[in-house]
């Protein structure tokens, strides 16, 4: 019996992922939605986030490096008064405070978080330790000593005091900055206890709320080409990377794996970078660019 493996389908998909839906569960919602044959997302958001999730079909899949290591963007509520064992609403107190700051404290702590800052993660985190997710050992009452880890903080603002010992924040922060962890510790700066009662991602690397659209909405639309309107090109994720503009002859180049001189592209002097090779608007390669050549490192394997 000849299984069908699904369609070639290359571009993005960027979902407003909903509270309570993992991010692999969107990827195969999405995947089964567009009959894909491959996909992946950028950036993990815990279920209980919600927000910007870039999902990537066939050839922008190799792309996800660049999307994931990119800035990200969030806004989130920290309750104060109280700690849990997740850094969130859905874990289990496990210590109070009495003490409640106000927008005046708040605000005057937040410079002490910009910048390079060391992290300890969350317990309940997918985080490897010896090889097994740390939320996994923490259900299973093993005591899991966390590694810390160096993470940047562009910026951080104070949006809104809110009713309840509650505030809003904006963050603009570095791959690998746990946002639960952040509020856990400007209530702890502030002598009090905070979790984070909201967590919304709003942008992750060049994608944000204004192209998302609700998987719930893609699974009432009709099969076909009504779905693939909801795509972006491959290209929309470009950002803060070098982007050479190559003729037809050393595309065809790219492809078959050869490396093209810089000098004809104004790379002389170059230092090592990575950047992206595009053909009539295009596409071709990732390349990695320094003064003796420009060589491929992922080729597209679509058509120019």
């Amino acid at each position: 019996m000849k299984h069908n493996k699904g369609e070639d389908i290359n571009g993005w998909l960027v979902v407003d992922k909903a509270r309570g839906v993992g991010s692999t569960d969107v990827v195969r919602r999405a995947k089964r939605l567009f009959r894909a044959r491959k996909a992946g997302h950028a950036g993990t958001l815990d279920p209980f986030a919600t927000g910007v999730l870039p999902v990537a079909f066939g050839e922008a899949t190799k792309l996800l490096p660049f999307v994931t290591d990119g800035v990200k963007e969030y806004e989130f509520v920290l309750q104060f008064g109280a700690e849990t064992d997740t850094d969130d609403s859905e874990g289990q107190i496990v210590s109070e405070s009495g003490k409640f700051p106000d927008q005046e404290e708040i605000s005057g702590v937040l410079s002490q978080f910009l910048g390079r800052i060391v992290q300890v993660p969350p317990v309940y985190s997918a985080i490897k330790i010896n090889g097994q997710r740390a939320y996994d050992l923490a259900r299973r009452g093993v005591v899991v000593e966390m590694p810390p880890r160096e993470v940047e903080i562009y910026a951080l603002n104070l949006l809104e005091m809110m009713p309840e010992n509650r505030a809003k924040f904006k963050v603009c922060c570095s791959k690998g900055t746990y946002v639960r962890t952040l509020g856990r510790d400007i209530a702890r700066k502030l002598g009090s206890k905070g979790y984070l009662q909201a967590l919304r991602r709003t942008k992750c690397g060049n994608f944000d709320l204004k192209q998302k659209i609700l998987l719930e909405n893609l699974e009432k639309t009709v099969y076909g080409e009504n779905l693939k309107k909801f795509l972006l090109p491959m290209e929309t994720f470009l950002c803060d990377i070098t982007v050479i503009a190559v003729s037809e002859a050393d595309a065809a180049k790219l492809k078959m794996g050869q490396s093209l001189s810089p000098r004809g592209y104004g790379f002389c002097e170059a230092g090592s970078e990575e950047g992206v090779a595009m053909c009539q608007g295009r596409l071709v390669a990732v390349v990695r660019i320094d003064a003796r050549r420009i060589a491929p490192v992922r080729v597209f394997n679509y058509n120019l």
